[in-house]
């Protein structure tokens, strides 16, 4: 049996029912900060340029978070997608390698305000997207990632169009078509980090996987039989012979689930994942020992060279390109003792303090003296003072990296309230806090997007999946 026919199979197979307790908590952690981030993102330039660029799209049932009004799917999930990924603020995960949640939520939020979908559909849609991109990631990488890809993207539009498929209910041949389709639809290169693209690449991906779950629905044809396998097929143009397994696919399918183990990741700072390891320590050391700028002659940090191939930015040039510097993120740390969406904002990256500290801060990766060869995700600091102290430290992963180590209850509420409070009425916000809580008893998420476009309507209780 062909991949993306297998993939199908158990994509169609999986019922709400065969959820453990934990998929739906996990899930509405999911649901709950890729709400908060994509409404704070709604206030960015580039998904108000992706709007712009659309122009009037037709009337629609498909809300548009934080702008009051509803389009057509594919045009709700295109300019949402992109204000998930604007602020980088979104969550990650350990197998994917990129931002799990926000290839897929826009794409399902879209289609179910169109299909009037209730809460359990929609979260056993979003738990197997989850675990059909996560899973082919476990083949692909870390080829994949170090190659240039962008999984977030590249694997994500898979994610999307299983969800997709899958709150349509298609069956197998048909969820494999779209799975086909959506190989063809995949895109996103790291060369664009540090610019609106980056986040353009999820609003892009989201959308084809609705598209590509929609023209499977239509009966488009594809080459489900062997789109990842043919010898110019996906894994082989976007990997290469020899750097993939595709028994590692199916072998650890549902077992567990990834949104479960090694779970959501969800990021404490509004910038790239791969600074917030060194974050961590970095912020840990100026409040245990009261560091000062002016006290600074040096900063040395560590982190994985993967991690330093788009985070190595000594002189971030723009407020995104600010994101994904290692340095200018550190010094943030040292002269403000916290990271805050203000910080990426406007000509901030230009703040003086700042930039007399950037010559100081020296980044490399780290020697398997300093971590064992299997941790990509730790960081070492140390800061050399004026006066001869030299203060270190260092983390295994960051906080809230896992869901052995969650980000607490409290924090992930704090942060939704400040995200969505750039975009809604306190109201609207604690309204909407409420519903996500309930979700599984969800009659209609469309009462919860209508929270999150800015409309009216209060959640309802109810129905069975």
């Amino acid at each position: 049996m062909s991949i993306a026919l297998e993939l199908a199979k158990r994509i169609h197979a999986l019922r709400y029912e065969d959820l453990p307790p934990e998929a739906p908590h996990w899930a509405r952690v999911g649901i709950l900060d890729f709400l908060g981030v994509t409404l704070a993102g709604s206030r960015e330039p580039a998904p108000r340029l992706v709007a712009d660029a659309i122009g009037a799209p037709a009337a629609g049932a498909s809300a548009v978070f934080g702008m009051g009004k509803r389009i057509g799917a594919l045009e709700a999930a295109l300019i949402n997608g992109t204000a998930s990924h604007a602020l980088d603020f979104d969550d990650c995960n350990n197998t994917f390698g990129g931002h799990p949640s926000v290839p897929i939520l826009p794409a399902l939020f879209a289609l179910a305000d169109d299909m009037g979908a209730n809460g359990p559909r929609f979260i056993l849609a979003y738990v197997t997207g989850f675990e059909v991109e996560a899973k082919i990631a476990m083949g692909v990488h870390l080829h994949h990632y170090t190659k240039g890809w962008h999984p977030t993207a590249t694997l994500g539009v898979f994610g999307a169009a299983a969800a997709c498929s899958k709150l349509m209910g298609l069956d197998e041949e048909r969820t494999a078509t779209a799975l086909a389709i959506a190989a063809s639809l995949a895109a996103g290169i790291k060369s664009n980090f540090g610019t609106m693209v980056k986040p353009l690449h999820v609003g892009h991906c989201t959308r084809s996987g609705l598209f590509a779950a929609q023209l499977a629905r239509a009966g488009f044809t594809a080459n489900a039989a062997g789109v990842f396998e043919h010898k110019q097929g996906f894994l082989n143009v976007f990997n290469g012979e020899g750097t993939y397994d595709i028994a590692r696919i199916f072998a650890h399918w549902a077992d567990p689930f990834d949104i479960v183990k090694p779970g959501i990741a969800i990021k404490q700072y509004p910038c790239c994942g791969s600074t917030h390891p060194a974050l961590d320590a970095m912020l840990a050391l100026a409040r245990k020992h009261d560091l000062k700028p002016d006290q600074v002659e040096r900063i040395e940090a560590w982190t994985h060279a993967r991690r330093l191939e788009h985070t190595n930015r000594p002189d971030p040039k723009s407020e995104l390109d600010a994101k994904f510097s290692l340095q200018y993120c550190l010094a943030r740390a040292i002269t403000d003792r916290k990271i805050m969406l203000e910080h990426f904002e406007g000509s901030a990256y230009l703040d003086a303090a700042v930039r007399r500290l950037l010559p100081r801060i020296h980044v490399a990766p780290y020697t398997t003296a300093q971590f064992p060869a299997e941790n990509h995700f730790g960081a070492e600091v140390k800061v050399h003072t004026r006066d001869g102290a030299t203060f270190s430290g260092k983390v295994d992963q960051p906080f809230g990296r896992t869901s052995d180590n969650p980000l607490p209850k409290a924090l992930l509420k704090e942060k939704f309230e400040n995200c969505s409070a750039r975009a809604l009425e306190p109201d609207a916000v604690a309204r909407l806090y409420a519903a996500v809580q309930n979700f599984e008893n969800l009659n209609a998420v469309r009462e919860v997007t209508a929270l999150a476009a800015g409309e009216s309507a209060r959640p309802q209780r109810a129905a069975a999946a």
